[in-house]
């Protein structure tokens, strides 16, 4: 069976909101393992004098679950 579990993070830029996207999936990956899909729920910017200075956004990251294995028995002798 595949199962997948969802996340959802929010990522920030003073570039872009592609720029947001791209490093939030990056830092993600770093400890997760097995992402297998991104959504994009929103994308927001906070304004500084008629500019933006902040780009954000809101992700529903995904990744696959490993199926559970069992540690193998442990065959020393304890005596």
């Amino acid at each position: 069976m595949n199962s997948e579990k969802h996340i959802k993070v929010t990522g920030y830029s003073n570039i872009s909101w592609k720029d947001a996207i791209v490093k939030t999936i990056d830092e993600a990956s770093k400890t997760i393992t097995n992402l297998s899909s991104v959504i994009v729920l929103e994308q927001r910017a906070n304004i500084t004098g008629n500019k933006i200075v902040e780009y954000a956004v809101d992700l529903d990251i995904s990744f696959k679950i490993e199926p559970f294995q069992a540690a193998p028995a442990d065959d020393t002798d304890n005596m």
